[in-house]
């Protein structure tokens, strides 16, 4: 069991963050090493079998996997790339739940229909976390970010609806397409209300009732347990209430959160995604032995040619479905050549190349249960497991590496007439104009008579002034100075942590006023780190 083998699986979790510092190392994106290193595991001789109950996966893993990536979605840019957000997340899933679905039912021998579809929605869906984490700090289209992002947070709540219909289908033996069809939306409806409904009272939880930053991070820890096991006792979809709830919370989380909680939640769900991507991978490995030797009907061999027949279909419906969809719109409607502009194929097909799996297909497939309802084991259970792995394996590593040497390939960059650095400047002139503003309306006083305000009046004069001429004029005289200047602001802090550091071993000062101005310290850093040019 899983808790008889915690040291091991605590062991292999220190080992999963020493591959992502060997990622950040040599810059490969660590979903990449996690599922080699799952692979790894699997070959280790000696090592236990880990199980663990399949019912309990979908409860543990995707409620904060789902709430993370709704979370990280603006909903701005979300919603104005909804038809192609669309497009990817409820077409091409039941597009590619289809043609996975009939292909492995034409090529392996006694595999169901309802398997294939079941199949189907556990490796339909691409991975938020893996498509950013591929393309972070690659210069590409942000329009491109904001629809894989957008779309590998809807594909994931649609392609676990096609599973739970499949699964159904499975136990019961019944399977109607209108019915299904008009389930699904039923159940997805219903899923959203929910998750709505829950999401506005724990907003007006964060509004009313005193609280911390221990406490506002503590409920958004439990905020996507909430929605989705209340969903799940209405028979609705706890996956959208999940992601609803999500994104109508992450669009008010200015007005609930102060800067000490957003500093403290994002630390703290940055470390609770990393650990659960790694020890599902961990998992996976620790069951790969088990799962080949429980292949029914055909060897290994059978089984890996049957997942790159999968996997090859999987990238190939991607392209099939995303060049049509990016431009036959276009010709249908006048509303959207008006609206959006013309994508070029260059930036088609990255999109069409971003399909990488990973961790909620790895978890999905997990959580098949081990047995049918009649008691007899679940059939094809370990050859679904096992194509899922090696689907998620291939799209990894064969697309997941290939796409910075694509987009240098293609020579693909932002076509927006604002770079990044032209929307931080505008931002900042805003900010200081602002600033100036309230001091010279309300301490017009306190700036002539108060050196102290003086200066901070002058701060911010010299802000504007400089950020408008480099706005305006490209640089401002003697800019140059600025890459040197944030060198040496940050040396200054490591001056200011040598000098806490020397009074703490001197025990001088209390223990709780050196680690307030360590906190002081991390702040300023934090604020050099993202103001300092990538």
């Amino acid at each position: 069991m899983l808790q008889d083998n915690l040291f091991l699986i605590l062991l292999l979790l220190f080992v999963v963050s020493m591959l992502f510092m060997l990622s950040q190392k040599i810059k490969i994106s660590y979903p990449i090493l996690l599922v080699l290193a799952g692979l790894t595991i699997g070959f280790i001789p000696a090592m236990p079998l880990v199980t663990l109950d399949p019912d309990i996966v979908f409860l543990v893993f995707l409620p904060p996997l789902l709430y993370s990536a709704a979370w990280n979605t603006s909903w701005k840019d979300f919603w104005q790339n909804r038809r192609a957000i669309s497009l990817l997340s409820f077409g091409l899933v039941i597009f590619t739940s289809t043609a996975i679905a009939f292909l492995s039912h034409a090529i392996i021998p006694g595999f169901p229909l309802a398997y294939g579809f079941l199949l189907g929605g556990i490796i339909s869906p691409p991975d938020a976390v893996a498509a950013t984490s591929v393309l972070q700090g690659l210069r590409i289209p942000k329009r491109i970010v904001t629809i894989l992002e957008g779309e590998s947070l809807i594909n994931d709540a649609s392609s676990l609806i096609v599973f739970r219909f499949a699964m159904a289908a499975i136990l019961t033996g019944q399977f109607s397409m209108w019915e299904a069809t008009g389930e699904f939306f039923l159940v997805a409806g219903l899923g959203v209300f929910i998750g709505i409904t829950i999401a506005f009272i724990i907003y007006w939880v964060h509004r009313l009732l005193p609280t911390d930053a221990s406490i506002d991070t503590a409920i958004t820890l439990i905020s996507p347990y909430i929605m989705y096991l209340a969903a799940e006792r209405f028979h609705c979809s706890g996956v959208m209430a999940v992601v609803s709830g999500g994104l109508f919370l992450s669009y008010r989380a200015n007005r609930i959160f102060s800067y000490n909680t957003r500093i403290q939640a994002y630390s703290v769900w940055e470390t609770l995604i990393f650990l659960l991507n790694g020890l599902v991978f961990i998992l996976i490995g620790l069951q790969l032995p088990s799962i080949v030797k429980g292949l029914e009907g055909g060897s290994l061999t059978s089984a890996i040619i049957y997942a790159i027949a999968i996997s090859v279909l999987t990238v190939v419906i991607r392209i099939i479905w995303v060049f049509p969809g990016a431009y036959i719109p276009r010709i249908m409607f006048r509303s959207i050549r008006v609206k959006e502009p013309r994508p070029s194929e260059k930036m088609v097909f990255l999109v069409a190349w971003s399909g990488m799996r990973g961790v909620v297909s790895l978890a999905s497939a997990l959580a098949i249960p081990l047995t049918l309802s009649n008691g007899s084991a679940f059939p094809h259970r370990n050859l679904l497991l096992f194509i899922t792995f090696v689907v998620i394996l291939v799209t990894l590593v064969l697309q997941g590496l290939s796409l910075p040497w694509l987009i240098n390939k293609l020579k693909i960059e932002e076509p927006d007439n604002e770079t990044e650095e032209e929307v931080e400047l505008a931002i900042r002139l805003q900010m200081a104009d602002a600033a100036l503003d309230h001091l010279n309306e309300n301490y017009s006083e306190e700036i002539k008579n108060i050196e102290a305000y003086q200066r901070v009046k002058e701060k911010y004069d010299r802000m504007a002034k400089n950020t408008y001429k480099r706005l305006i004029e490209g640089q401002a005289d003697g800019s140059d100075f600025l890459p040197g200047y944030r060198k040496m602001l940050k040396e200054l802090v490591l001056v200011k942590r040598a000098a806490l550091e020397r009074l703490k071993k001197e025990d001088l000062y209390s223990l709780e006023l050196i680690r307030n101005k360590e906190w002081e310290l991390d702040l300023e850093e934090a604020r050099l780190d993202e103001t300092s040019p990538n």
